[in-house]
């Protein structure tokens, strides 16, 4: 029994000797290892530190110096709710915006893991800031890859944060109107239909109106020697009446002198000018306003360096991009809907089962098409322009480039619906069904091929058409063989031919409007170019044409006028 107490104190005395020698060998091994490995991540269960907020803040920003995004955002996958809000409340959110697209991973896994928790009250984390971070990148010139490095991350914030697609359609629209009001600021048309400056047609008008109001004044002077001491009883109702002919005759000969002096045709127009200068000046209010909000955005946009208008209008690509980044809105079904679909499942039909004969389902694609033959006029054919831009024949020629874009964008759709018509014929001459019979059976056959043709459109082969629209471009314009080695312009017929044969094989197909005529300006299905004159309603050239779909106008056609 005396030997137990003796025993016990030499064992606990070699344990703390082993501890000290381990925590010793450990001192001398680190730095060498922290020079030559990565940063270790944790222990597989994450225990040791991700009960303590501050612990987790300061793995993730030694991962974060490092680079090593991946496992910053393996750290945050496995948070709890309490812990999560206390290293978001004091994250450096600027140091991760600076090491954008490349920080995108860690903060995607922010905001979905947020929104998984779904925890109340929502923590206080800066989104806008983040989505306006992006629309910088994307405002400016960007890397290939950029988009698919940033699309979950704009993804899960439209999640986490819905309000932020309205946010971004009131910025653009407001960058879209600004550059549209610097377009007034032209010529405007005198008294004789002259085109001059506004401050010149203002001075002209003013001393119209003064030369005029000193005769008036002059006529009015000379009136007032008989007028000017009358006795008020003489302006009674009794003594008006009172009045003999030749003393109205006079009256009027005098009143109208002077009508005809002040209400000249010619000095209307003063009150035309003044809306025309209000309008002017509230216009050049909203550009300062919107290349303020820039400035703050993009504290590097040298915005005393470029044009207003380019520095808009690529801000406002920029909003674009995000929000078809964003991915399509996600909207509640309505009760009404989902008592339909309810009665639909009890009946135990197939139709529910098909998407191909579903309105809703119909409505949703149609939706999304919309939105891709939009971002093909936007993104697409900016990026065409561009390079038709870079080409040294085509440097002098600018509406040309424009009529080679919109001619390929009208030959896809063209030649879809015929390859479209041209597959349905095949099918019955191959069956031996005549061409022209109108039968059930006959008709059943042609729905049942334009249904296949719907269910393949992504994997139906269409390089032939590609090939029939690029050589038909080049054919006509066979002087400029520079296009034959133009790759964006390639890319460009095969997304126009790829997006055409998807539209036309709808179980509403799309088509384009092809009144090209160039008359008047109708706001039901033109939208005017920003850059055009907005005085004018007259249509000088056809830049995108009108999309339709059972003769609704579902995109406007973009005119110059």
């Amino acid at each position: 029994m005396s030997m137990e107490p003796k025993l016990l104190k030499q064992l606990l005395l070699k344990n703390h000797q082993d501890a000290i020698y381990q925590n010793q060998c450990q001192s001398l091994c680190l730095p060498m290892a922290d020079s030559r490995e990565r940063i270790r991540g944790p222990s597989r269960d994450g225990r040791e530190f991700l009960t303590s907020p501050r612990q987790v803040l300061r793995r993730l920003m030694l991962l974060s110096e490092g680079r090593q995004y991946r496992e910053a955002a393996g750290v945050v996958g496995r948070l709890g709710p309490s812990v999560l809000h206390s290293v978001i409340a004091e994250l450096p959110i600027d140091l991760l915006l600076e090491h954008l697209p490349h920080s995108a991973y860690l903060l995607e896994s922010f905001y979905t893991r947020l929104t998984t928790l779904n925890s109340t009250p929502k923590p206080d984390v800066p989104s806008e800031t983040v989505v306006w971070q992006l629309v910088r990148l994307f405002a400016n010139p960007h890397e290939p890859g950029l988009r698919q490095r940033c699309s979950k991350l704009m993804q899960a914030l439209a999640q986490y944060e819905p309000g932020l697609r309205q946010v971004l359609r009131e910025r653009r629209r407001s960058f879209d109107n600004a550059v549209q009001g610097l377009g007034v600021h032209g010529l405007t048309t005198d008294a004789s239909g002259q085109l001059i400056s506004l401050h010149v047609a203002l001075k002209a008008e003013l001393q119209r109106h003064v030369d005029t109001y000193k005769m008036a004044i002059h006529k009015l002077e000379e009136l007032s020697m008989v007028t000017s001491n009358q006795d008020p009883a003489h302006s009674s109702h009794q003594r008006l009446l009172a009045i003999n002919y030749g003393d109205i005759q006079q009256r009027l000969i005098d009143n109208k002198t002077l009508l005809t002096m002040l209400d000249k045709p010619a000095l209307k127009q003063l009150h035309t000018l003044v809306e025309n200068l209000s309008t002017r000046v509230e216009n050049d209010k909203e550009v300062l306003s919107c290349v303020g909000q820039v400035k703050r955005l993009d504290a590097q946009a040298h915005i005393e360096k470029r044009p207003a208008a380019g520095l808009l209008m690529n801000f406002s690509r920029g909003c674009e991009v995000v929000l078809h980044m964003m991915g399509p809105e996600s909207v509640p079904p309505s009760p009404l809907a989902a008592n339909k679909a309810t009665a639909a499942g009890s009946a135990g039909g197939s139709s529910c089962s098909d998407g191909y004969h579903s309105d809703d389902s119909a409505s949703e694609d149609g939706s999304e098409l919309v939105s891709h033959y939009r971002n093909l006029y936007i993104e697409n054919r900016a990026d065409a322009l561009e390079a038709l831009d870079s080409l040294p024949q085509l440097k002098h020629v600018h509406s040309l480039k424009a009529k080679i874009l919109f001619s390929m964008i009208v030959l896809s759709f063209r030649l879809c619906h015929g390859m479209r018509e041209r597959k349905v014929l095949e099918v019955r001459r191959v069956l031996n069904c005549a061409l022209d019979s109108s039968s059930e059976t006959a008709l059943a056959l042609d729905r049942s091929v334009r249904h296949h043709l719907h269910e393949t459109t992504e994997s139906f082969p269409l390089g032939e058409i590609e090939r029939s629209v690029f050589n038909q471009v080049l054919s006509t314009l066979h002087e400029y063989p520079c296009l034959e080695s133009c790759p964006p312009l390639t890319h460009f017929v095969s997304a126009c031919v790829r997006l055409a044969w998807r539209m036309i094989n709808q179980k509403a197909p799309y088509y384009l409007d092809t009144d090209f005529n160039l008359g008047f300006l109708r706001p039901e299905k033109h939208e005017r170019h920003p850059q055009s004159d907005r005085r004018s309603d007259l249509i000088k050239a056809f830049l995108w044409p009108a999309l339709m779909q059972n003769n609704q106008c579902a995109f406007k056609a973009v005119v110059a006028t």
